[in-house]
Formats: C-alpha cells, structure tokens, sequence
C-alpha cells in the first residue's frame, strides 16, 4: 500500500479563536485546544488508527508540539522545522478584516505576505515533506498549523498552493492524504468528528 500522510492540526489557541494570524508567534493551546487534541489522541488509539506503525513528526512550535504530546505521541515524534507555520512578516498577529484596511483585496493564498514568506517558498517546504512521506513503505502523521497543512493539501494533489484556499481546516481536526486510482487523493479532510462528544 502506498505511503499516505495523516494531518493533525494544532488545537485551539486565543489567536485563532480571534482569526489572528499565528505564523512563528509561539501562542500556548486554549482549554479547548488541550481537549480537542486529547480527544484526537482518544481517536488515534482505536481502530482503524491504532493498527498503524506510524512515524511521527511535529512543528516545534509549542501549540503543534503540545497537541501532538496531549494526543499521546510526544514520546515518538520527531521536531521538523519544516512543518512551521507560513512566516506572515507583517502580517503576524493581524486578522483578516486588519489586513483588508491596508491593503484591499488581498488574498495570502496570492499575494504573499511582506517581510514574510513568499508562496512559493511555502509550497517549496510543503513539497519536501510530501518527498519525505512518500520515499518510505510506512504512513506518517504531521502535527502542524492551519496555512501550511492546506498546503500540502494542495501540493499532494498536485495543484498550486494557492489551491489550498479551497481547503478549510479547523483547529485539531484530522486529515488523510491517501491515493484513489493509483493517483493522490483527499481520503479524509477537516474531519472533527472526535470533537463530537
């Protein structure tokens, strides 16, 4: 069976919950967020999951990290610089409706962010990841952010990054980028059943 990469969003923190955006802000979990990703971890532990010999990597930044500790896999995971968030420059800690005041129109998914990371450089790091997964005979789970795991979203399914503007993902949800016809699929997206309790 081919590799496939399982993606655990980080939990809920105070600067998502606002809309902020949180690229390298290193912004601790919610209660809630603390909840959802030991109810991720509950999940994870049962079948179909748990019968996965699954390699572990997480974004060093406390609110990934401390999910992918609270879901029960810290003691296996691996920290990987490359599954930070999109470096937002300028835009770090603005919302949405902040930025539009500055600059109408703008869409990151296009536009990029000043002083930040370009779009390019973004889907460059998403595509190293999806090499790294697929070079090996064994599925793999990511603990990362919002931005970047809508991006490699897109990258798996060979669309441009910009195409992850189509891809919605909530806090702590679980996502599976798997094959359908020997091609790249989405086999599960956004999924927050888990949360459901």
């Amino acid at each position: 069976m081919a590799p496939r990469i399982l993606l655990a969003r980080h939990g809920q923190t105070a600067w998502s919950l606002s809309g902020k955006h949180t690229g390298r802000t290193d912004v601790p979990l919610l209660d809630e967020g603390r909840r959802g990703a030991k109810l991720l971890g509950e999940r994870l532990s049962r079948a179909p999951w748990s019968e996965l010999d699954l390699e572990v990597r997480t974004s060093p930044l406390v609110r990934a990290s401390e999910s992918c500790e609270l879901a029960g896999f810290g003691d296996r995971a691996e920290p990987w610089d490359l599954l930070m968030e999109w470096h937002y420059g300028a835009y770090e800690g603005m919302t949405p409706a902040e930025i539009q005041a500055v600059r109408p129109g703008w869409l990151i998914w296009r536009d990029g962010v000043p002083e930040g990371e370009a779009v390019t450089d973004i889907s460059a790091r998403a595509d190293q990841v999806i090499e790294w997964a697929r070079a090996g005979d064994r599925d793999v789970l990511v603990f990362a952010h919002g931005h970047f795991l809508r991006t490699l979203g897109a990258r798996w399914l060979g669309e441009p990054a910009s195409f992850g503007a189509r891809l919605r993902l909530e806090p702590t949800s679980l996502s599976v980028l798997g094959w359908a016809y020997g091609m790249p699929a989405l086999e599960r997206w956004n999924d927050t059943g888990h949360l459901d309790v």
